[in-house]
């Protein structure tokens, strides 16, 4: 666990939905929102938590993001409103940890509608609070894949395919943020009126969060999480947001 950065949960902003019905459950249990993420050209909001103990690596940050469905066309908020009823979200944080959805699958014309108009509405549709991607930090990790050009190399050469929004290596304004993710797997999916089609599911990332300058002078072994950059740099994930892109005939 401690090598992770964060997981990265989507869902709608429908009330008894959304960021609120998940993140209580973590701010309960020590997390602090830490900033906001917004996306507009997305139509999605999001923020990121910590924790106290994150200095010492054990306890992920995680990220939430939120479709913000009034911001979509009325015929694709009346598909979702139809599916998400009242009261479903109580169930947001067991759907997150098995991987199930809490309301009925949509037919694929419904689906498709939503995904040509907004993916990522989409993406949550048809996953729900199932991950959208897992981040590893690449500092935490040992020997030369410590180093996330060690790492490029190693998924390009195994057959991966690797995200090319603002290029493979994504780099934060400041330089002290380093960012590659995957591909989306294609999940094969049965729509409720019986059709079958690939569709996004989750992804990978790898982060590198470098030294901050003002400790660029302390022995590697004294470096701790609260040394190197934190937050998280939105044109990085804008780009990488592109990893759950459709591919196929939506």
């Amino acid at each position: 666990m401690d090598s992770f950065d964060l997981p990265h949960i989507s869902s709608f902003k429908i009330e008894g939905y959304g960021i609120d019905s998940i993140s209580s459950f973590f701010m309960d249990n020590g997390y602090k929102i830490g900033g906001g993420l917004d996306f507009p050209k997305k139509n999605l909001r999001g923020l990121w938590m910590a924790t106290a103990y994150i200095s010492n690596g054990p306890l992920p940050r995680l990220v939430m993001g939120e479709i913000l469905v009034d911001e979509l066309s009325p015929a694709s908020q009346e598909i979702i409103r139809k599916y998400l009823k009242p009261a479903g979200g109580k169930q947001a944080l067991l759907s997150s940890i098995l991987g199930s959805l809490i309301w009925e699958k949509p037919t694929w014309s419904e689906f498709k509608h939503i995904a040509e108009e907004n993916e990522l509405a989409a993406w949550a549709f048809i996953n729900g609070y199932t991950m959208n991607h897992l981040a590893f930090s690449v500092h935490r990790l040992k020997h030369r894949f410590s180093d996330i050009n060690c790492i490029i190399r190693y998924l390009e050469e195994n057959g991966f395919d690797l995200n090319q929004d603002g290029r493979v290596l994504k780099v934060s304004t400041d330089g002290l943020l380093l960012q590659v993710s995957s591909l989306s797997e294609q999940l094969t999916v049965e729509f409720s009126d019986g059709i079958i089609k690939s569709v996004p599911a989750s992804y990978i990332e790898f982060t590198e969060r470098l030294v901050l300058p003002q400790f660029k002078n302390l022995p590697h072994d004294q470096i701790k999480e609260i040394h190197r950059r934190e937050d998280f740099a939105l044109n990085n994930a804008d780009n990488i947001l592109e990893s759950s892109r459709f591919m196929s005939d939506v």
